[in-house]
């Protein structure tokens, strides 16, 4: 058998497990609330393809303001709750099972306007929103109970600018004074 051939000779990537409980996880200011946890990005995996991947979980009755990426394109898959994935202003119910893309400057929203939370797997390409949720986010341990909710950074147009945020809705900034 030639030498290419032998599984031996090859060289192996990373192999990673996370337990349910692993992972940096942060909970998430208004309107959003809840929480995110980032599972893997090609920084942790060596990977050589930009990406990150993590799960959100947003409260009962919040949601995630519209908002575009100029730079990623965005696939998720419910896990867990029912609520509206809103793209160019059109409500899409999902539910556990539904799948969701979007891509580069396409106008979208989460909303959960149920009694229960609203999880979802998301997969960001090239990467960079696991880096957002731990700069706007507070450092959240599994099992602790939700803080009260919590305000955004008061620079967080600065940081929604550097990072994976081509436009995000003006008017929220407004209603809550920043």
């Amino acid at each position: 058998m030639p030498a290419s051939d032998k599984a031996s000779d090859k060289v192996l990537g990373k192999a990673i497990v996370l337990g349910p409980n692993d992972g940096k996880s942060y909970w998430q200011p208004v309107p959003a609330n809840g929480f995110a946890r980032n599972l893997f990005n090609d920084t942790t995996t060596a990977s050589v393809h930009k990406y990150s991947l993590s799960v959100q979980t947003i409260a009962p009755g919040c949601y995630i303001r519209e908002h575009t990426h100029d730079r990623n394109d965005e696939a998720a898959y419910v896990v867990a709750g029912k609520g509206f994935f809103q793209i160019d202003g059109e409500d899409h119910a999902v539910e556990a099972g539904s799948a969701v893309f979007v891509g580069y400057n396409r106008r979208h929203k989460w909303i959960n306007p149920g009694p229960e939370p609203l999880t979802f797997v998301a997969l960001f390409l090239p990467g960079g929103l696991d880096a957002f949720f731990a700069e706007i986010g507070r450092e959240r341990q599994p099992g602790e109970p939700a803080p009260e909710p919590f305000a955004r950074p008061a620079n967080i147009s600065e940081i929604e600018a550097r990072s994976v945020f081509g436009w995000t809705d003006p008017e929220f900034a407004k209603r809550q004074g920043s």
